[in-house]
C-alpha cells in the first residue's frame, strides 16, 4: 500500500488511533489520528489535500472508505457499492464485524483491528491500533459518579499483558536488579500458555506496549537491536513504578492459569 498523508494531523500527544499498513516499515510509515481526524482510503488519491491511504489493486474502490478516530474507538465508512468490509479482532478467536456497502461511521470496539478488503480475486487487509483504550477502576459510584480511568489502561487478557508479566518476572521475584530477559527467552517463558508466541509477535508486543504507554521513541527504535532492550528497560521500569504488574499478577504466566 501506498499512502499520502499529511503528518501534521495527529500529534504524538492527541492521537488515539494508529493505522498500519501491511508493508509498515516502522513507526514512521504509520498514520497517527487524533479525535475527530479521518483518513480515506482507496485505488486512487483525489485531488487536494492529503490525507488519504493509497491500495493500488484493481479490485479496490477508488473511494473505498473512510477511518474516523474517536476518543477511545474509531468508525469505518464503507464507500464500496458492492463489497462488504470484514473488520476482525486478531486476538478474539474469529470476532468480527460485517460493514455492509454504504454503511457510513460504523463503531468499531476493538483494540486491535486488522480490515479485510475483498478485491477481485485477492483479499487485502491493513491493521488498526487503538492504544488509548480506557479501563475504569470501578463502576461508579454509589452516588452516581463517574468512574476513574487509569492513567496507564491496560487489558489485561491481551497477549501484550502477557509479555509484559514475563519481562517484570525476574524483578517482580525479589531480584530488582535481574537483567531483562531476551526476546528468546520471553518466547520460552511464554510457549505454556501461548504457544503460537515467536520472536516476531513478541517483538510487535514490546513495540505496541511503548505505544500504548506513551514512551517516545525515535522511528527507528522498532529495529531489532540495542535500541529494543532500551525499550524494554523503560517498559519495565515504568510498570513497576506504577504498579501496572504486581507479583500475584504473574500467574498468567503458568500453564494451569486460563491463557490470555
Amino acid at each position: 500500500m501506498r499512502r499520502t498523508y499529511d503528518r501534521a494531523c495527529g500529534s504524538d500527544t492527541a492521537y488515539s488511533v494508529i493505522v498500519v499498513p501491511d508493508d509498515t516499515a516502522g513507526p514512521h510509515e504509520q498514520v497517527r489520528l487524533a479525535p475527530g481526524e479521518t483518513l480515506r482510503f482507496g485505488r486512487t488519491p483525489p485531488d487536494g489535500p492529503s490525507g488519504f491511504l493509497t491500495i493500488p489493486h484493481h479490485g479496490v474502490s477508488r473511494r473505498a472508505g473512510e477511518i474516523t478516530a474517536a476518543g477511545s474507538h474509531w468508525t469505518l465508512s464503507n464507500l464500496s457499492r458492492t463489497s462488504t468490509y470484514v473488520v476482525e479482532n486478531p486476538e478474539g478467536a474469529g470476532e468480527h464485524i460485517k460493514i455492509a456497502p454504504g454503511r457510513i461511521e460504523a463503531p468499531i470496539p476493538f483494540e486491535f483491528s486488522r480490515i479485510v478488503l475483498p478485491a477481485a480475486e485477492d483479499l487485502l487487509s491493513f491493521g488498526i491500533w487503538a492504544p488509548r483504550h480506557d479501563y475504569a477502576d470501578e463502576a461508579a459510584d454509589e452516588h452516581g459518579g463517574e468512574p476513574t480511568a487509569h492513567a496507564f489502561p491496560l487489558d489485561r487478557t491481551k497477549r501484550y499483558f502477557l509479555v509484559l508479566a514475563a519481562l517484570c518476572e525476574a524483578r517482580l521475584r525479589g531480584a530488582p536488579h535481574a537483567p531483562l530477559p531476551t526476546v528468546d527467552q520471553v518466547v520460552g517463558r511464554l510457549r505454556p500458555v501461548w504457544p503460537a508466541a515467536s520472536r516476531t509477535a513478541v517483538q510487535w508486543n514490546i513495540d505496541y506496549l511503548a505505544v500504548k504507554f506513551r514512551l517516545k521513541q525515535p522511528p527507528e527504535s522498532a529495529d531489532c537491536g540495542p535500541r529494543l532492550n532500551g525499550k524494554k528497560e523503560s517498559l519495565v521500569s515504568l510498570a513497576l513504578r506504577f504498579d501496572l504488574v504486581r507479583e500475584v499478577e504473574l500467574a498468567v504466566l503458568d500453564a494451569g492459569a486460563p491463557a490470555a
